[in-house]
C-alpha cells in the first residue's frame, strides 16, 4: 500500500471539500456575500434550512425494514423472523432512527453521506456510525462508479483521545488519523506514520458512500441547496430593503427647498420652522404612489420561486389557501412526492446494503446462520393518510387475492407482520375453541320437559 497516500489526502479534491464548507455556511444562515458595510441592514430569512429539514422529514417518515424468506417453508420463515429481530436489535443498540435522520439532513446539505459498519471488539456488537463525508475519499474502477476498490477516512483526534485509543502521545495538541481500506487490506496511519497494517478482517470495505441525488456518470452527488441559493440571497436583500423603507417612513426625512442654511430643524409634533418666504418644507413620503406594493409583489414572486425551485409547494408546510380533496392535495404536492421518490430509490440500495453488512458481521463474530433472505425497505406514505379508507382498500385487495395479509400489514405500517399474523392465528384458534366448547353443551329435550311439566300440574291439582 502506498505510504505517501495519507500525506496526499489534504491535496486531493480540494474543490469538493471547499464546496462542502460553503454549503454548510449557507445552511446555517451565512448567506450574504462580502463584508457588511457600516449602517447596512442585512436580514436573513433562512428558507434554505427550512426546506432541507422539511424535505428530510417527508423522506424519512414511517420507514421500517422487512425480511422475506426465499423458500416457502416454516424453517425459512422462522429464519427470516430471526433476521428481522437481529436487525432491529442492532438498530436499537446504535439508535439508528436518530442517526439516519441526522445523516439525511447532512446528505441533503452536502450532497453526499457515508455509513461505516464495523465490529466493536470491546463491546462485542455491531457498531454503525456516519463519518463526516468531508474526510472521506474513494477510488473506483475505470468508468464504473459502483465498483469502489479503496476508501480512505481522515479525521482529527485530540491528544487525550489519541492516548486513550492508541496509547500514543501525539507531538501536537491534535493528531490526524487516516484509515485506508480495500477488500483485502487495512492500514492505519497516525500523523502520516503507519501504526498498523493487516488483512481486512471483514472481507469487505465497511463504508457505504452514497449521494443525495446523483448526477449521471458522476460518483459524488448533488446538494439540495445550490438551486435555491440565488433566490434565497435575493429574498434576503429584498426583505432588508423593504424593512429599511418602512423604517424610514416611520421616521420621515425633512426636505427643505430654496434654503441655504438651516438650524434647529426638529421633526416632532407641534414643531415650528422658520424659513424664507420662497422656501418650501415637507416630509418625504416613501410610501406614496403605492411604491411599497412593488416591493411586496416582488417578494411574493421570490417566495413562489423558492417553492418552485425547491420542489416544496406551500401546502407541504401545512398551509393551503383553499380546501382541497385528497386527490387535489396529492396533485398539488406531486413535485415533492417525485423528489422524495428519487431519493428513496437511492436509499433502498443504501439501507439494504447496510443491513447486509450487519448480517455478515453477526454471522462472522456471533456464529449466526441467517441463510439467504430478501431484504426490503418499507417506506411510509409521504402524504397524510385516512387510515380507515386505507384499511378498507387493503381488505378488498386481500379478499380478492391481490395482496397477501403480510403485504397489507406492511403497507399499513405494521413493523413485524409475521409475528402479528401469528398472534392473529393464536387469537383465532382460541376463539374457535371457545365456540366449539359452547356448542357442545347438552341439548335440551323440550318434549320431555313438557311431559314433566304437565305431570307436575296434575299432581298440584
Amino acid at each position: 500500500m502506498n505510504e505517501a497516500l495519507p500525506a496526499q489526502l489534504t491535496r486531493l479534491e480540494l474543490d469538493r471539500t471547499r464546496g462542502y464548507q460553503e454549503l454548510i455556511d449557507f445552511y446555517y444562515g451565512r448567506q450574504w456575500a462580502g463584508r457588511e458595510r457600516r449602517g447596512e441592514r442585512r436580514l436573513i430569512f433562512n428558507y434554505a434550512k427550512v426546506f432541507i429539514d422539511k424535505m428530510t422529514s417527508y423522506l424519512m417518515s414511517g420507514i421500517h425494514f422487512a425480511v422475506d424468506a426465499t423458500e416457502d417453508s416454516e424453517e425459512a420463515k422462522d429464519r427470516a423472523r430471526q433476521v428481522e429481530e437481529a436487525l432491529y436489535g442492532v438498530y436499537e443498540e446504535n439508535n439508528l432512527e436518530q442517526l439516519d435522520l441526522e445523516t439525511e439532513i447532512d446528505c441533503a446539505i452536502l450532497g453526499d453521506a457515508c455509513y461505516k459498519v464495523i465490529w466493536d471488539m470491546a463491546e462485542k456488537k455491531v457498531r454503525v456510525t456516519a463519518p463526516d463525508i468531508q474526510g472521506i475519499y474513494a477510488w473506483w474502477l475505470g468508468d464504473d462508479t459502483s465498483r469502489v476498490w479503496r476508501v480512505a477516512s481522515r479525521y482529527i483526534l485530540s491528544a487525550e483521545e489519541t492516548e486513550l485509543l492508541y496509547q500514543t502521545k501525539p507531538k501536537n495538541k491534535t493528531a490526524t488519523v487516516v484509515e485506508i481500506w480495500t477488500e483485502q487490506d487495512f492500514a492505519l496511519y497516525l500523523d502520516n506514520v503507519p501504526i498498523e497494517k493487516k488483512p481486512n478482517p471483514y472481507g469487505f470495505i465497511p463504508f457505504i458512500i452514497y449521494p443525495n441525488l446523483r448526477e449521471p456518470k458522476k460518483f459524488w452527488g448533488v446538494s439540495d441547496l445550490p438551486q435555491i441559493m440565488e433566490s434565497q440571497r435575493e429574498l434576503n436583500r429584498a426583505m432588508s430593503q423593504l424593512s429599511r423603507i418602512l423604517e424610514l417612513s416611520g421616521n420621515p426625512i425633512a426636505v427643505l427647498e430654496n434654503v441655504e442654511e438651516s438650524e434647529d430643524i426638529a421633526i416632532r409634533p407641534g414643531a415650528v420652522w422658520n424659513i424664507p418666504e420662497d422656501a418650501k418644507a415637507y416630509l418625504l413620503d416613501l410610501l406614496q404612489g403605492g411604491g411599497v406594493n412593488l416591493h411586496i409583489n416582488y417578494i411574493d414572486l421570490l417566495y413562489r420561486t423558492l417553492h418552485d425551485i425547491s420542489e416544496s409547494p406551500r401546502s407541504a408546510f401545512g398551509g393551503t389557501e383553499r380546501d382541497l380533496s385528497g386527490v387535489a392535495l396529492e396533485i398539488e404536492l406531486n413535485p415533492l412526492m417525485q423528489k422524495v421518490r428519487r431519493k428513496r430509490i437511492i436509499r433502498n440500495a443504501v439501507y439494504n446494503r447496510r443491513n447486509g453488512m450487519v448480517l455478515r458481521l453477526l454471522e462472522k463474530y456471533r456464529g449466526a446462520d441467517f441463510g439467504n433472505n430478501h431484504l426490503r425497505v418499507v417506506w411510509g406514505p409521504v402524504l397524510p393518510q385516512d387510515i380507515t379508507r386505507q384499511v378498507n382498500n387493503e381488505q378488498v385487495l386481500v379478499q380478492n387475492g391481490i395482496h397477501s395479509r403480510r403485504r397489507a400489514m406492511d403497507d399499513l405500517g405494521v413493523r413485524d407482520p409475521d409475528s402479528e399474523f401469528k398472534r392473529w392465528l393464536e387469537e383465532r384458534e382460541t376463539i374457535l375453541t371457545m365456540n366449539r366448547q359452547l356448542n357442545a353443551r347438552p341439548v335440551r329435550n323440550e318434549k320431555r320437559e313438557r311431559v314433566l311439566a304437565t305431570h307436575a300440574e296434575g299432581v298440584e291439582e
